[in-house]
């Protein structure tokens, strides 16, 4: 297993050696830099495909709308290497209205449009990516639902606090959203909610701010009346991330749209029930192991929701059980492994391309974490 990626960190730059591959428990992983950081263009990367890209057996593309995907399956195509191709939740018709919308679709149509058509398949992680990308008129190679996993170490699960948070968990109860600030999270129907639910519950959103969505979101809290219970951490990760899911009353992840939804399953693996809207990837799951609530997005709806599991400390305890055992029996990463192993052999199989090693190579849009 190779992975081939880009030295992007957000608006940053990694201090890493690039062009060598860096072990990471057991992975060799490439860090190329970029050259042109709209689409992340890397020449060293591009030099890279051209030369190995025939070494391998398959390649798991993630992502669209950027270089690096683009080029890998251009040289696939090239040298007669099936790929996977994982949209990872970037094909929503709504989304590409939303922000560069001419040359969202231009790109598409001169680009995109060939990298999935050409795919062995197309790895979604819910039915409900599957179902949005259909929506587009493709002739589409078969798809395959794999789900992402999760791990909660067991030192992180055991711990009730962390010295990062203690301050906002403190005494009382809160509502929990773990995720980027960002308009498609559903941030601002979550805030005009709260001003629906009982006042002694706050709101603590825990995340990175990007684009400068955070000033948005004070000013919803602030016109709703509720800017004095709505506390934001920054981001968080490892003992920080599981004190929060283990002492909050509910999280909330009211996307507009979202292909997955990786906090629903560290939430219930750490016992919190979880309210979603129907446009998670992950609402089905919770609407069958019934982990929680799926509700509209509409404030008073989401309330409705959120206050019924406030209202219930017995229903809640009972939600948070199921979800930490669905976690335990579906959602493990061996048993996602196994998947992703089968569909890479199956590819390899339909193509009828002797096998060097069984070697894979995963092209990522930015630096893998």
């Amino acid at each position: 297993m190779h992975v081939y990626t880009t030295n992007v960190d957000g608006p940053d730059t990694l201090d890493l050696p690039t062009g060598v591959p860096i072990d990471r428990d057991g992975v060799k992983v490439w860090y190329f830099p970029v050259q042109f950081r709209p689409l992340w263009y890397s020449r060293t990367l591009g030099n890279k495909l051209q030369e190995t890209v025939a070494e391998f057996d398959v390649l798991h593309l993630h992502s669209i709308f950027l270089w690096p995907t683009m080029a890998a399956a251009r040289e696939a195509e090239r040298r007669g290497v099936p790929y996977v191709a994982a949209p990872r939740g970037m094909l929503v018709k709504e989304l590409f209205a939303r922000k560069r919308r001419v040359l969202k679709w231009l790109w598409f149509y001169l680009c995109e449009k060939r990298t999935l058509a050409n795919a062995s398949a197309i790895h979604a992680t819910s039915k409900l990516e599957a179902d949005e990308a259909l929506r587009f008129r493709l002739k589409w190679p078969r798809f395959a639902v794999i789900a992402n996993g999760v791990t909660m170490e067991a030192s992180d699960l055991a711990t009730a606090t962390s010295e990062n948070c203690d301050d906002v968990i403190g005494p009382g109860r809160y509502v929990l959203f773990v995720g980027r600030i960002n308009w498609k999270k559903g941030l601002d129907r979550l805030v005009k909610s709260m001003a629906l639910v009982s006042p002694d519950v706050r709101l603590v959103i825990a995340g990175n701010d990007e684009g400068g969505y955070r000033a948005d979101v004070d000013a919803i809290a602030r016109e709703c009346g509720v800017v004095d219970r709505v506390v934001f951490t920054g981001p968080v990760d490892g003992r920080a991330k599981a004190a929060l899911f283990r002492n909050a009353s509910v999280l909330a992840l009211p996307s507009y749209s979202e292909n997955f939804g990786n906090v629903v399953l560290e939430a219930m693996a750490c016992g919190c029930p979880v309210v979603v809207t129907p446009e998670v990837g992950l609402a089905s799951v919770v609407r069958d192991t019934r982990a929680g609530l799926v509700a509209d997005g509409e404030p008073s709806l989401l309330a409705r929701a959120l206050s019924s599991i406030l209202g219930d400390e017995e229903s809640a305890r009972e939600m948070g059980r199921r979800g930490r055992e669905a976690v335990e029996n579906e959602f493990g990463w061996d048993a996602i492994a196994t998947k992703v192993e089968e569909l890479y052999r199956s590819v390899i199989a339909e193509n009828a391309r002797p096998a060097h090693c069984g070697s894979v190579m995963v092209a990522t849009r930015e630096s893998c974490t």
